[in-house]
C-alpha cells in the first residue's frame, strides 16, 4: 500500500520540515499540505536537513476532501478527548490493520490536524479509521514532527513488507459500503440514532475484505427485500 502523509493547515514551517525529516528518514515520501503555503518558508527547508526532495515535491490542496480524492483508505490522528468519535487505534494497532488493507488495497493516508485545534469533526469524518498516541495524562501532547516520527516509525515495516501483487477489487469497496450502510438507515427511518450512525461508520473501517463483500451481500439482500 502506498501512504500518503497529509498535514492539514499546517502553521509553522519548521514542523514541516521536521515532519518531512520524519517521512525521509522512514522510507516515506509523499506529502501532501491541506490550506497552507507555509513550506515556502526558509524554516522548512533549514528543519528538513537531508529531506528537500520531499519538500520539493509536495503537492497543496485547498481542502482535505481534495487531498484524499484519489485515496482508498484514510487513517486521522486526533486525540482522544476531542473527536465525537469512540473506536481508535493505536499506531501499533495499525500495523496488522493496514496490512490486511494493503492485500486489497493499493492507496492510505496518514493525516495530521492543526497543531493548535486538530482535525475539525466534519474532517474526521472522512476517515475509515482514527488513531491516537497513548500519552501521560499530565502531558497529552506531541509536536506535529514528533507525531509523525512516531507513525512513520511504527508503519515503515508496511514498506518493507509490501506484498507482490495486490488483489484488484473495487476502489470504492468500503466507502461504497459506507453509503449504502447510511441509506439502509435513511429508509429504515433510524438515520437519527446518531449513536447508532457513528457506530457503524466506525467499525466499517475495520473490516476485511471478505467481511466487506459479505455485508455487500447481506445489504442487498436487505435492500431487495425492503423494494418488495
Amino acid at each position: 500500500m502506498h501512504l500518503a502523509v497529509v498535514l492539514v493547515s499546517p502553521a509553522r514551517a519548521e514542523n514541516i520540515g521536521a515532519a518531512a525529516r520524519a517521512m525521509k528518514t522512514m522510507g516515506f515520501s509523499d506529502l501532501r499540505i491541506v490550506d497552507s503555503v507555509a513550506h515556502l518558508e526558509d524554516g522548512a527547508r533549514r528543519v528538513a536537513h537531508g529531506a528537500g526532495d520531499v519538500l520539493d515535491n509536495i503537492k497543496t490542496y485547498p481542502t482535505l476532501a481534495a487531498a484524499l480524492a484519489d485515496v482508498q483508505f484514510t487513517v486521522a490522528t486526533t486525540a482522544r478527548s476531542r473527536a465525537k468519535f469512540h473506536y481508535y487505534a493505536t499506531p501499533e494497532e495499525l500495523v496488522p490493520l493496514l496490512q490486511e488493507k494493503s492485500e486489497w488495497l493499493e492507496t492510505g493516508a496518514l493525516v495530521f490536524g492543526r497543531e493548535d485545534s486538530g482535525l475539525t469533526n466534519d474532517e474526521l469524518a472522512l476517515a475509515d479509521i482514527l488513531t491516537g498516541v497513548p500519552m501521560v495524562a499530565d502531558y497529552p501532547s506531541l509536536n506535529l514532527g514528533q507525531a509523525v516520527m512516531v507513525y512513520c516509525y511504527q508503519l515503515a515495516s508496511l514498506i518493507r513488507n509490501m506484498p507482490e501483487t495486490v488483489t484488484r477489487s473495487d476502489d470504492n469497496q468500503l466507502q461504497a459500503l459506507r453509503q449504502r450502510a447510511r441509506s439502509l438507515l435513511e429508509k429504515l427511518e433510524v438515520a437519527d440514532d446518531i449513536k447508532m450512525a457513528d457506530w457503524l461508520d466506525q467499525r466499517i473501517g475495520m473490516l476485511t475484505q471478505r467481511d466487506t463483500a459479505m455485508l455487500h451481500r447481506l445489504l442487498h439482500d436487505v435492500e431487495k427485500k425492503l423494494a418488495e
